[in-house]
C-alpha cells in the first residue's frame, strides 16, 4: 500500500520517507473517557504476505483477535465484530476496542514493548488524546501519527456503518417496558437531514444535511464525565461499568422529588403528570431521604437527571432546526439499554410521541471507524467500501 493521503482536515506528524506495510491497519478515537479502537483483521493473506509479514505482525493480530480482555479494563466488544467485509479492497473482519483514557500510556508502552516502533505504519487518530498524546507517541513509537478532524470522522464512520450493516439503527416502541422494550430496526438515509447528538464526556449536537454537509448547533458541558464524575463522587465507584450497574439497581424516585410529590398528583393545567421529575435531587436536603437513598438510587438518580436534560435539549434543537429525526451515538450509551430507554422515554415524552430517538449498535466507535475510513484512502483520494458483512 503506497502512502496515505488525507484531507485538509487531518495532519500528520511523524512522517518518514519509510514505505508503509499493507498491515495492520487501525482507526483510533482517543476521548476525554475512553478510547475506541478499531482494527481490521485480513483473511485473505496471500502466502507471500504470511511469508514476509513476520512475526511482529502476526504476533499483533493474534493479541487482538484472541483476547477479549486487555489487562483489567481493556475490552473486545466481540458481539460488534463484523465479519467477512471487503475494505481497501481486501476481506477481513472488523474488531473494536476499547479501554480507558487514562490506560493510554500503558498502552504506548505495551505497544513499544511489543515492538510496534520497529513497523512503519501510520495511526489515524481523533480526539482530544490525538493532541494529548503525540508526543509520546512520537517518541516512544516513532510512527506516523495523522490527527483526523472528530466531527468529520464522526459522520464519516456514521454514514459508513449505516450502509454497511442494514440493522444499524434501531428504536424502541415501550421504553417502559423493563421485560420488553420493543426494539425495532430504522432504516436510515443519511440523505435527509437529522440531528446527531454525540454523548461523550460532553455533548454536541449537529445538524446533519449529507455526509459532507453539517454544522454544530450548541452543545453542553453536562454529559457522559459528567455521570461518571458525579457517581465517584456520590457512590465511591470507580468505574463508568461499575457507576451504570449502581444504576441499573437503583430507584431515582428516592432522590428525585416528582410532580406529584409537590402538587399530589397530575399538575393538569400544563399538562404534567405525576411521575414525571420536578426536581432532580430534590428530596437530597432532607436528612431522613439521604439516610433512605442507597448508592445505586443516587447512581440512578444522576443518569437520570443527566439523560433528561439530553433529552429536553435534543427535543427543543429538533423544533429549532424543524427536523424529525434525532439519532443519538456515543460511548455513553454502550453496556446496556438501561441509558437508551431512559433517553428513548424522555424523546417519547417531551416530542409527545411525534420523535423516537434513534439509537446505533456500534455508539461510540464511529468516530474510529472513520479514522481508519481515512487510512485505506488511495493516492487519488478513493477507497473501496465495505461490500458485504456479517455480525455476530
Amino acid at each position: 500500500m503506497s502512502s496515505n493521503t488525507t484531507s485538509s482536515s487531518s495532519s500528520i506528524s511523524g512522517r518518514t520517507d519509510k514505505v508503509v506495510p499493507v498491515f495492520p491497519w487501525f482507526g483510533m478515537d482517543i476521548g476525554g473517557t475512553l478510547v475506541k479502537l478499531v482494527y481490521f483483521e485480513p483473511l485473505d493473506l496471500t502466502a507471500d504476505e504470511i511469508r514476509t509479514e513476520g512475526e511482529i505482525l502476526m504476533n499483533i493480530r493474534h493479541y487482538l483477535t484472541s483476547n477479549r480482555a486487555y489487562g483489567q479494563e481493556g475490552v473486545r466488544d466481540d458481539a460488534l465484530e463484523l465479519n467477512n467485509i471487503q475494505l481497501g479492497g481486501r476481506q477481513g473482519n472488523l474488531h473494536f476496542i476499547r479501554f480507558p483514557t487514562s490506560k493510554m500510556p500503558n498502552f504506548i508502552d505495551l505497544c513499544a514493548m511489543r515492538h510496534l516502533h520497529t513497523l512503519t505504519f501510520e495511526i489515524f487518530a481523533t480526539g482530544g488524546g490525538a493532541y494529548k498524546f503525540e508526543k509520546d507517541v512520537l517518541e516512544k513509537l516513532k510512527i506516523s501519527w495523522c490527527k483526523c478532524d472528530e466531527l468529520d470522522t464522526l459522520i464519516n464512520g456514521l454514514s459508513y456503518l449505516s450502509k454497511l450493516n442494514p440493522k444499524e439503527c434501531f428504536y424502541y416502541e415501550e421504553p417502559q417496558n423493563d421485560a420488553n422494550p420493543n426494539k425495532h430496526p430504522f432504516t436510515f438515509d443519511i440523505k435527509r437531514p437529522f440531528l446527531l447528538v454525540n454523548i461523550g464526556s460532553g455533548i454536541s449536537i449537529l445538524h446533519v444535511e449529507s455526509e459532507t454537509n453539517y454544522r454544530r448547533i450548541t452543545g453542553t458541558s453536562i454529559g457522559g464525565g459528567t455521570f461518571l464524575g458525579l457517581c465517584c463522587l456520590l457512590t465511591g465507584c470507580s468505574s463508568y461499568d461499575e457507576a451504570i450497574k449502581l444504576a441499573s439497581e437503583g430507584d431515582s424516585t428516592k432522590v428525585d422529588k416528582l410532580v406529584r410529590d409537590i402538587y399530589g398528583g397530575d399538575y393538569e393545567r400544563f399538562g404534567l403528570p405525576g411521575h414525571i421529575v420536578a426536581s432532580s435531587f430534590g428530596y437530597m436536603n432532607l436528612p431522613e431521604k439521604r439516610e433512605q437513598a442507597s448508592t445505586a438510587d443516587l447512581a440512578r438518580s444522576t443518569l437520570v437527571t443527566v439523560l433528561n436534560n439530553i433529552g429536553s435539549i435534543s427535543m427543543m434543537c429538533a423544533r429549532t432546526e424543524n427536523v424529525d429525526r434525532i439519532l443519538f451515538s456515543g460511548s455513553f450509551l454502550r453496556i446496556n439499554d438501561l441509558s437508551m430507554r431512559i433517553l428513548a422515554y424522555a424523546m417519547d415524552y417531551w416530542s409527545d410521541g411525534q420523535i423516537k430517538a434513534i439509537f446505533l449498535e456500534h455508539e461510540g466507535y464511529f468516530s474510529a471507524v472513520g479514522c481508519l475510513r481515512k487510512f485505506i484512502l488511495d493516492a487519488n483520494g478513493h477507497e473501496n467500501d465495505f461490500t458485504h458483512s456479517s455480525q455476530h
